[in-house]
């Protein structure tokens, strides 16, 4: 599998990032009712005024019968009586004429969440389907917008003040929303001002997205609507953020707007003059080449995975006196290996808990015939004493063995050595060890669950599997040694062999690794994994065996995660 540098994409307009403000039908909508509650509370008028461009289209206005008596105090707000509706249309009538005249528009309303609450609870009574009409609530703009200098609060009767709209509001619903349509237009030209020019970009506007990074959108003009990798670049082409999306245009679109919180993210975005898309037949060749191109050019603003050199392992010598180290490399010395580990820390961890339970030594030189003294591990008991006689050959391989056992296929009676241990430490009130003893297990069982399970793949010198995919034909990857060598998807209702032998003799030739690497980075070998483990996977051929040890640590894992150990 190789990476390409994409293909060259048509420079687009802020207009191919969503609607035109100008192209968009609005319709703001204003209701009158007999109370604040939509599930008990009666609609008495509906006010709306259709606009395209600044201009009208079209109004619409209509008293309505509640079925219920309007309070006194709503009557000395709004001027609507019940003899008023008496004769007027219910709001089985009603509604349907609205959603008539609101067709294919979005709907506008100043406090949107109380007109457009009522105007659903109405819907569903009726049985009708509520269109979904995307909504825009100017109060939500004006927060936004409308400092406290220029206006007290964000009433509509403020908002008209200030705007110097043509109608007053009155609380009689078309005249309030002929205010709010001067109130709409006036908060578009100030957005239009900072750089919103679409109706996407109206409806997350928020003042916590800078101008600056409003402007930066045109980044994702001309990027596909296809799955795959996305990478931001500075100016002089260095990769500042890898991610992978299903839709990779509308994820970096998204990278402009409200939904983007993150204060990284919008210090690269400042920083980003350019967005490479590469396209992808699935989501693991995306995940996959994220991870290779993260560790290849280390972003600056990705967090994971970028320094897999860094990498530790936990390595049992060959020796005739075998002992456990940290090492940074595996090499083909015919030593047993469990990691890797993210941190020398974790190893470290995981190191200290071999030796509660195995009682090999720690001294890293060569041991001298002959030696009188022991170390003060000899004396604590953690130690045999190989180095003065006190331990023979023969004795000591013995825990070497064990040790090499439980790196390589069975950790069970280390494992239940340091629940004893931890049991008993608890009994004594010693909580703290206790839980010391529990992290260092933890961290044992984690790294030889995580080697027992990469080793296997990594060993085998090809494996092929497919599985169905949404399009109806094969998603089919070629895995070598733990790498992604290969992926394809095959057409829908085609025959997939062809298809298969086609990518089989493309593939990536990887060389085998020293065991127990595979010949990727582990976090791939282990993604290829979760694919592979995946219900509906059908494995199709295999060069080599597939094998699990059936004690390892994976089972001590579930076995602790069962008993409610995190």
């Amino acid at each position: 599998m190789t990476i390409t540098a994409g293909r060259d994409f048509v420079q687009g307009t802020f207009e191919d990032l969503g609607r035109a403000l100008s192209d968009v039908t609005f319709v703001v909508v204003d209701l009158e009712t007999t109370g604040g509650r939509a599930s008990t509370d009666g609609i008495t008028e509906i006010g709306a005024v259709r606009v395209r461009g600044g201009q009208v289209l079209g109004e619409f206005q209509t008293l309505v019968n509640p079925g219920q008596s309007i309070p006194a105090f709503i009557s000395v707000l709004t001027g609507i009586t019940d003899s008023m509706v008496a004769g007027s249309p219910r709001i089985d009538q009603a509604l349907p004429a609205f959603l008539e005249f609101a067709h294919d528009s979005v709907l506008v309303a100043h406090n949107a969440p109380f007109d457009v609450t009522f105007l659903k609870t109405a819907a569903a009574g009726l049985g009708l389907t509520w269109p979904g009409f995307p909504v825009i609530d100017t109060v939500h703009l004006a927060r936004q917008l409308v400092s406290n200098d220029e206006a007290p609060n964000r009433k509509l009767s403020s908002l008209a003040v200030l705007f110097g709209a043509t109608q007053t509001p009155d609380h009689r619903a078309l005249h309030d929303a002929r205010a709010t349509v001067d109130v709409l237009h006036a908060l578009i030209a100030r957005v239009g001002n900072l750089g919103v020019q679409t109706l996407e970009e109206l409806q997350s506007y928020t003042s916590r997205v800078t101008p600056a990074q409003r402007r930066k959108r045109v980044l994702a003009a001309g990027l596909p609507n296809k799955p795959g990798v996305y990478v931001f670049k500075d100016a002089t082409g260095r990769p500042l953020y890898v991610g992978t999306s299903v839709d990779i245009r509308r994820r970096v679109s998204s990278y402009f707007t409200a939904s983007e919180q993150r204060t990284r993210m919008a210090e690269m975005v400042a920083i980003a003059a350019e967005v490479t898309p590469i396209v992808c037949g699935s989501g693991l060749e995306a995940s996959v080449r994220e991870l290779r191109l993260i560790a290849e050019h280390k972003p600056p603003y990705n967090r994971r995975s970028k320094r897999p050199e860094k990498a530790v392992w936990i390595k049992l010598t060959v020796e005739r006196f075998p002992r456990l180290s940290i090492v940074r490399t595996v090499r083909d010395d015919g030593a047993s290996y469990a990691g890797p580990f993210g941190s020398r820390a974790q190893a470290e961890a995981a190191l200290e808990a071999l030796h509660d339970v195995l009682p090999l030594r720690r001294c890293t030189g060569t041991l001298v015939p002959g030696r009188r003294t022991a170390c003060v591990l000899a004396e604590l008991g953690k130690c045999g004493a190989p180095c003065t006689g006190q331990q023979s050959h023969q004795e000591y391989a013995e825990i070497a063995a064990r040790a090499q056992h439980a790196l390589s296929a069975d950790a069970a009676t280390i494992i239940q050595a340091l629940q004893e241990r931890m049991a008993g430490l608890s009994a004594q009130e010693r909580f703290e060890d206790a839980g010391l003893v529990r992290d260092r297990m933890l961290s044992l069982v984690r790294a030889l669950a995580r080697t027992q399970r990469i080793a296997p793949l990594a060993a085998i010198a090809e494996l092929v599997a497919a599985r169905r995919s949404a399009s109806g034909g094969w998603e089919v990857v070629c895995v070598r040694h733990g790498r992604l060598a290969g992926t394809t998807v095959t057409p829908a209702r085609a025959d997939p062999t062809p298809y298969i032998q086609a990518m089989v003799a493309a593939a990536e030739v990887v060389s085998p690794p020293i065991p127990p690497m595979p010949a990727a980075h582990p976090a791939e070998t282990e993604q290829v994994l979760d694919w592979l483990e995946q219900p509906g996977v059908r494995l199709v051929d295999i060069v080599g065996s597939w094998t699990c040890p059936r004690g390892g640590a994976g089972r001590q894992r579930e076995l602790l995660a069962a008993r409610a150990i995190p």
